[in-house]
């Protein structure tokens, strides 16, 4: 099969043909429609995840048609079409057994523990715990951005921070993810303000249901916070850093309203300083989102089917396997590259 390879880190990606994959026990192989193309793959490609062994094939986000099924699979056929957490659980451990396989002890990740969708075909472990069906008549970008950041968002603002419906929550960064939060967050009838240095992102924001943008380039934290109490005098009921930046998080967790949630998304290069006395003294909430578990899909899917949640409108651009190596190295090169990338693999 064809497949972007990498045989060093920060190495120039390149298409060549590899062995495909066959299914373990309990997986299978999915020949892959589409797949997102996601900052965290760039992470992956320069040495920021220990992981990772060489060489690789990156790519976690994904839609696909089952191929293969390996014996032990009771619940999948082959032809069901399919997409997966880009977390896929064990299913056996106490984390899984509580309904938690997002932090899975025994984790499995494609993309980064074992070869990933910027590929022909890829292989998914423990298939009945982690596969989650996708009708037909959903666009296969839509599809494979549930796997990555329309499930952390969603679950770092619905079942992490409870956020509701006349709540206000701060987007801190809008890139993929933080839009995915952005979108989230007004479909569920939040008040959302957005954050961000680059008026292209902030203007994807107010399409995707931001009721105020601020441009925050070239603004002290002290200007930015001031700017957030005008547009919420009380504090934020919830906030999220979807970047992953020290100053970012601060001034998310900065903005809170006493007994407020932050929500952190965005990863960060090394561990930061918070401002923990904050925390304390207004008693705010500080949670992590890693992902979503198969089981909890449902919802999420339920407001893609009613038309409320439209992943599909975030993608900017649609490239090929042949185009994935420019673009792994561009991402890594310009933050700027804004707006969402889906490689259309096959049918």
């Amino acid at each position: 099969m064809r497949a972007v390879c990498f045989d060093g880190f920060s190495a120039r990606p390149v298409l060549r043909d590899v062995p495909a994959p066959s299914p373990s026990p309990g997986g299978v192989v999915v020949r892959v429609e589409a797949t997102g193309l996601c900052r965290s793959d760039v992470h992956g490609w320069l040495g920021h995840d220990d992981g990772i062994t060489l060489p690789h094939v990156p790519g976690h986000e994904l839609v696909g048609t089952i191929a293969t099924v390996g014996d032990d699979v009771r619940l999948f056929s082959v032809g069901d079409r399919v997409t997966t957490p880009f977390v896929c659980a064990c299913g056996r451990c106490p984390e899984c057994v509580s309904g938690n396989g997002q932090v899975c002890r025994n984790q499995t990740q494609p993309g980064f523990t074992h070869w990933g969708s910027f590929a022909e075909s890829v292989a998914l472990h423990d298939a009945d715990t982690n596969l989650i069906a996708v009708p037909d008549s959903l666009d296969a970008g839509a599809a494979a951005l549930l796997g990555c950041r329309f499930a952390t968002s969603y679950r770092g603002l619905v079942h992490q921070a409870r956020l509701e419906g006349g709540e206000s929550l701060l987007v801190v960064g809008c890139g993929g993810v933080g839009l995915s939060a952005v979108m989230i967050g007004a479909a569920l009838g939040a008040h959302v303000v957005a954050v961000d240095i680059d008026d292209a992102a902030l203007q994807r924001a107010a399409r995707f249901g931001a009721a105020r943008t601020i441009d925050s380039s070239g603004l002290s934290r002290a200007d930015v916070l001031a700017t957030l109490m005008e547009a919420a005098p009380s504090g934020f009921d919830v906030s999220v850093d979807a970047l992953g930046r020290e100053e970012t998080a601060a001034v998310g967790i900065l903005s809170l309203r006493p007994r407020g949630r932050h929500v952190q998304i965005g990863l960060f290069p090394s561990d930061p300083v918070i401002p923990m006395g904050a925390v304390i003294g207004r008693e705010l909430s500080v949670l992590g989102s890693h992902g979503m578990p198969a089981r909890d899909y449902p919802g999420l899917l339920d407001l893609v089917a009613a038309d409320r949640l439209r992943p599909q409108d975030l993608i900017e651009r649609r490239i090929t396997l042949d185009d994935v190596p420019d673009a792994l190295v561009a991402m890594a090169g310009d933050r700027s590259v804004g707006g969402v990338t889906v490689v259309d693999v096959g049918a």
